[in-house]
């Protein structure tokens, strides 16, 4: 039996990296799409405008995260 202090490091399976790819996307279509929603509130600005915008702008900063944390995984 070893005496390691470290502890072991886990890989994620692959329904949490799933999971985790869904959450960024629609965290960040959410979140952005929920801006622009304010913005065409406020600003009155026609056809919600600001919130598609919002919308894509969110599910493509969503898309980088996934890229960026799991894109050199192996």
């Amino acid at each position: 039996m070893t005496n390691d202090p470290s502890p072991k490091r886990q890989q994620n399976s692959g329904a949490d990296q799933g999971w985790a790819v869904i959450s960024y996307l629609l965290a960040g279509m959410l979140v952005w799409g929920g801006a622009g929603w304010l913005l065409d509130w406020w600003l009155n600005i026609p056809h919600h405008l600001a919130t598609f915008f919002g919308g894509v702008g969110g599910a493509g900063a969503g898309l980088y995260m996934v890229v960026k944390k799991m894109g050199n995984t192996s």
